[in-house]
């Protein structure tokens, strides 16, 4: 198994506080998306900041992907100007839910102690899910990583990019798809097409393949 010593040197800073994350939101539209009020959002964050102390710092102001899901909250990430796109080969994309994650039953809540896993770079999901366990955190679900990367596009860089393997696409026979869903930068080439070079790209790789340039974003908790 690879080499699992955290590198220090890809530290991120603080999350924005969540006063912040919700203007963010609201700003970009995602609480018509879920059918809530701006007044709502900023109801929720200013709550939430009161009622968490100490664990409201860092934590990322998630909404539930039955409100904003994965194909509406894409196109409104950005790196380089360019908008955010789910790849064509992933037209369900809505259809990889959380999967050995709960979430909340409200239609916001806080994700708390995101990590990007760089330490898991190069593992496959099937050798990082186990190993996440082990730590008491659970992966990040889709809409989470694309929430992180609305709040923080510096979560995203070139080469140091992340999985979110809570969510997965349950088959009509009830096994689980060998697609998990990632989060990346294009590099322009194939169906991406070079006007989509540099832009943040939803994409999937396969459950036991392993990816040098993506880790697996975990969580230590969820607040509703």
């Amino acid at each position: 198994m690879p080499d699992t010593t955290p590198d220090p040197s890809t530290v991120l800073p603080a999350l924005p506080a969540l006063s912040a994350q919700a203007e963010r939101l609201i700003e970009l539209g995602v609480h018509e998306t879920a059918g809530l009020s701006a007044d709502e959002i900023r109801a929720y964050a200013a709550q939430a900041a009161a009622e968490a102390g100490a664990v409201g710092d860092g934590a990322l102001l998630a909404v539930h992907p039955d409100r904003a899901p994965a194909s509406a909250l894409a196109p409104l990430l950005r790196r380089d100007g360019r908008p955010g796109f789910v790849v064509v080969d992933m037209p369900d994309v809505d259809a990889f839910t959380p999967c050995a994650v709960e979430l909340p039953d409200a239609p916001l809540y806080l994700v708390t102690g995101i990590d990007r896993g760089d330490h898991m770079s190069n593992w496959s999901p099937d050798e990082a899910l186990p190993a996440l366990t082990e730590e008491d955190r659970t992966p990040l679900v889709l809409t989470e990583g694309i929430h992180w990367v609305l709040q923080q596009p510096e979560a995203l860089e070139r080469n140091l990019c992340f999985m979110t393997i809570g969510s997965r696409l349950r088959k009509p026979d009830g096994t689980l798809d060998a697609r998990t869903p990632a989060i990346w930068i294009s590099n322009g080439t194939g169906r991406d097409g070079r006007e989509r070079r540099n832009a943040p790209k939803v994409g999937w790789c396969w459950w036991n393949n392993r990816h040098t340039w993506l880790g697996f974003a975990s969580t230590t908790g969820r607040r509703g």
